[in-house]
């Protein structure tokens, strides 16, 4: 079994909410949560900026 590695990201969450918010302009952008598959992991990538490594939690 692999060793989850710890994982540090430069932003906080401050609330849960139905959708994702900015909490400058209290702007709401409509958000689905849906299954990725091996295709959708190709694209996220470091290379393609993604801070979260998609692929470990998959």
């Amino acid at each position: 079994m692999k060793k989850k590695e710890n994982i540090e990201l430069d932003f906080l969450i401050d609330k849960l909410t139905n959708s994702i918010e900015n909490v400058v302009t209290g702007d709401s952008f409509h958000s689905v949560v849906s299954l990725v598959s091996t295709t959708d992991l190709k694209a996220v990538t470091k290379k393609n900026k993604w801070l979260f490594n998609w692929k470990f939690e998959h």
